[in-house]
């Protein structure tokens, strides 16, 4: 079987804004499978303060939006702490034996934090507020931290240009971005 590849997702937070973006791309094999994707979700009504909470997937569609899912149902046991609740789905997606088989990552991120959670158990939470995941995911972090060290750019103008560079040197990622904010 074939593997579907192609994801870059960025969160940054810089002065008590939070912004999070995906590219549009899916790759079969050697071919661009989709080109405009959405791998990038806002959750309304939930988070630290009710803002929201933003969820970005890199991986499989079908397994990142299982994930999201559970990660939905975890929030509702906890709406104001998305630690508890990313802590709680990465116990279960370790555990479970259907979960276990998913292959995907997910950013969740509310005005409190950014984390980046993972099947292997993982729940990080970067110091200085940038998440990147998938396979442009270094070179889009790489780009925010110089832009975040070099000018004022708002935290959505910083995942924008970032992804652009992401894209100009991955060849999984593209430029149809995906730009939610806190």
């Amino acid at each position: 079987m074939q593997s579907f590849h192609g994801t870059t997702i960025l969160c940054v937070r810089r002065d008590n804004q939070v912004a999070i973006a995906g590219d549009g791309q899916v790759t079969l094999d050697r071919v661009v499978a989709k080109a405009d994707a959405v791998k990038v979700r806002k959750l309304e009504g939930v988070g630290a303060d009710s803002a929201g909470v933003l969820v970005g997937f890199a991986g499989s569609a079908a397994d990142g939006l299982a994930l999201l899912e559970k990660f939905q149902a975890k929030l509702k046991d906890s709406p104001a702490n998305i630690k508890k609740a990313a802590v709680e789905l990465a116990k279960l997606w370790r555990t479970d034996r259907y979960l276990r088989r998913l292959e995907s990552l997910l950013i969740v991120a509310d005005q409190s934090c950014g984390l980046i959670i993972s099947g292997a158990g993982d729940v990080i939470e970067p110091t200085d507020g940038v998440l990147g995941i998938g396979s442009g995911g270094p070179y889009a972090t790489a780009a925010a931290r110089a832009l975040i060290a070099h000018c004022g750019q708002t935290p959505a103008q910083i995942v924008q240009h970032a992804m652009t560079i992401a894209a100009d040197i991955c060849i999984y990622t593209n430029n149809h971005i995906t730009v939610l904010t806190l």
